[in-house]
């Protein structure tokens, strides 16, 4: 991985090297003479050389110098330069040495992106630890979404068997009540009728003797159990007791109440008898 960064740096630092001394020589060599001007293009690559050697010293050691690091870039501008003063007066190619005057620059560039790299490079150890870290939440994120996704299918079927219980239980309320309702008609229709109400009322037995008593419909509604330990705490009323509480019951309001509303007040009294004794006081009293 190393070699991956650091093999284009030196590669382009060579050519840039290369490129400034041939050019210094053959830029200054009409007006000195050649040893003169390989000398300067020796300084100029050599000095260049020599702070990228002790940047790398240095960037081994943990250490940075901003001096060293201007000296530096100072060398490959002046390379650079070199090389656009070289094309700019150039008789012939001059778009060609242009083209290869950025390569100082860009070799100082990759040695600088050579040495973020080092600073930020990880052991095989590290990275091997880093990849199981991303590879273990990777599984339990994973996890996480199968097991959302089962809670929620569950809980799909659940509501589902839920809804059509429910829609069946209303269906089964639905057509009890409609039976209900359309036996509560038939009765209240026999009730009303007047060949069906006097052979009713002439099997009702009589309380006082010259009245005919009324035959009543079935209480139909809801009913409100009693407790068990209300109905051990409150003693049987006698017969005598139940008549005066049911009269005292049925004449509270003006005109007198009917037996379902009666029997409705009785029990909300809390007071307990069957609906055999019960019905016998209403008709003892009425």
């Amino acid at each position: 991985m190393r070699a991956k960064t650091v093999l284009p740096a030196v590669t382009m630092t060579a050519v840039s090297m290369v490129l400034t001394l041939a050019v210094v020589v053959m830029w200054l060599g009409p007006v000195m003479p050649w040893l003169v001007a390989l000398v300067v293009g020796l300084g100029i690559d050599g000095g260049w050389l020599a702070t990228l050697a002790y940047e790398r010293r240095l960037a081994a050691q943990g250490d940075h110098n901003r001096a060293v690091t201007a000296v530096g870039w100072s060398f490959g501008f002046l390379a650079t330069g070199v090389l656009v003063a070289h094309a700019l007066t150039a008789e012939h190619s001059a778009g060609a040495w242009l083209a290869v005057a950025w390569l100082p620059i860009a070799a100082k560039a990759l040695w600088l992106v050579h040495g973020l790299w080092e600073r930020t490079a990880l052991t095989p150890v590290a990275l091997d630890a880093i990849r199981g870290i991303q590879q273990e939440a990777r599984d339990e994120a994973a996890v996480a979404r199968a097991r959302l996704r089962a809670e929620a299918a569950t809980e799909e079927t659940r509501l589902t068997a839920v809804t059509d219980a429910g829609a069946r239980v209303a269906r089964v309320q639905a057509r009890t009540a409609q039976t209900l309702s359309s036996a509560w008609s038939t009765l209240e229709t026999a009730r009303a009728g007047e060949e069906t109400g006097r052979a009713l009322t002439s099997v009702t037995s009589r309380v006082t003797p010259g009245v005919t008593p009324r035959w009543e419909l079935p209480v139909w509604g809801p009913m409100e159990p009693l407790a068990a330990r209300s109905l051990e705490a409150a003693p049987a009323l006698t017969d005598e007791a139940l008549d005066v509480v049911v009269d005292e019951i049925r004449h509270s309001e003006t005109p007198a109440l009917s037996y379902r509303e009666m029997s409705a007040r009785f029990r909300a009294a809390g007071h307990s008898a069957s609906e055999v004794r019960l019905r016998a006081a209403w008709k003892r009293v009425a």
